[in-house]
């Protein structure tokens, strides 16, 4: 039952034809866990903390960094440093004091995620990589629980409800094999607008509380694209696969698997230096090619100086540009594309090429704090 202070928090909930006490005590019965407090969790969490949803669980074992500010809404200055899960508990409780909040400062791994997901009745997706995309599918599937899916690049987002015990498709009928490593950015590799997250984030709690409420139709079998720079929303039809290695009717995928091997994101077994071995590499005078595969408009924001900018899809075409007499030393931002880049330089004959460990913001951070951190 609803308390007196419960029932004047929710009038406007309460005044709604169709939805009254019956429908804001299922929300607040409810149980959601949001697997990432960042983009999309931040503004998914603090809505369904607005309206009620009774226990929600949050998975990120990260902390404030003063980039996630220009989208992740829970945070705030006085937040950088701080655990995500501790700061996003206060201004959770804050926003509603009648919510448990539940945090899991942990990843969201093969070996953790039927054990976390077991404590709740949906699976809200705010994951920015496709390992956790594919594992947190498979255990809403084996759990039989509504996978709430949403994610987001630049100036474009996706949001969709997995949940072949529904009647409807998984997140692997739609995507059975993940693209190539290195061909859809990350959001701190490729960017993205601060406002889109707001908007898919949104998107997704709605989703949730219209399949706690059971009012309304979910996203169920359809796929809702946004693109914000011309404002259109596009909805695709999503189908079964009948061949579906997970929610098919001869599933060949029953228990967790290794999901970054799957997702071919294995980082390649390359020479390696740290941002420390390369200032000394450069303190020493010792002759070397630094070659930074990122892009034009990352470059233009900050960079090593001495560098020369090749962008990681370009590396191949572009090879006879580089030394075969000198050291190559490859950074990126973070080190990922870089590593690839030095991968493909191996192929292609190279022998004394290295990667960058944490890119340049490993180096802006513990060697050069003149160079920006974008």
């Amino acid at each position: 039952m609803l308390t007196p202070a419960e029932l004047q928090r929710y009038a406007r909930h309460l005044a709604i034809p169709g939805f009254g006490r019956e429908a804001q005590e299922k929300l607040r019965a409810a149980r959601v866990l949001c697997i990432g407090a960042g983009g999309l969790g931040s503004p998914a969490a603090l809505y369904l903390a607005a309206a009620g949803v009774g226990r929600l669980g949050l998975v990120d074992p990260d902390q404030v960094e003063v980039t996630n500010l220009q989208r992740q809404i829970l945070y705030g200055e006085d937040d950088i440093g701080r655990p995500k899960l501790e700061a996003a508990r206060e201004r959770l409780q804050q926003t509603n004091p009648h919510v448990e909040v539940v945090g899991h400062a942990e990843h969201f791994t093969a070996a953790n995620a039927r054990e976390i997901a077991a404590g709740y009745d949906i699976l809200l997706d705010g994951t920015d990589n496709f390992p956790t995309r594919y594992l947190s599918n498979d255990v809403a599937v084996w759990q039989g629980k509504p996978n709430v899916y949403g994610s987001i690049l630049r100036f474009e987002g996706q949001v969709s409800v997995f949940a072949p015990h529904l009647g409807g498709p998984c997140y692997r009928c739609m995507s059975p094999q993940p693209p190539k490593p290195g061909l859809v950015p990350t959001c701190a590799e490729g960017g993205v607008l601060g406002v889109l997250p707001g908007l898919v984030g949104t998107l997704q709690a709605l989703e949730v509380i219209k399949l706690i409420t059971g009012l309304g139709k979910p996203l169920i079998g359809r796929l809702l694209h946004v693109d914000t720079l011309t404002l259109r929303f596009r909805d695709f039809t999503l189908r079964r696969d009948s061949e579906c290695p997970v929610c098919g009717p001869s599933p060949s995928i029953t228990e967790p698997i290794d999901y970054t091997g799957f997702c071919g994101m294995n980082p390649p077994n390359v020479p390696t230096l740290s941002v420390q071995d390369l200032r000394d590499l450069r303190a020493r005078g010792e002759k070397h090619f630094l070659l930074d595969v990122r892009e034009p408009d990352e470059y233009a924001t900050a960079r090593i100086e001495g560098s020369t900018l090749i962008p990681l899809g370009e590396v191949g075409a572009r090879a006879g540009e580089l030394p075969r007499d000198t050291k190559i030393v490859v950074h990126c931002k973070l080190g990922g594309r870089s590593a690839k880049a030095v991968a493909a330089l191996r192929d292609l004959g190279f022998t004394d090429v290295w990667n960058v460990a944490g890119g340049i913001t490993a180096w802006s951070k513990e060697v050069d704090p003149q160079v920006p951190v974008y």
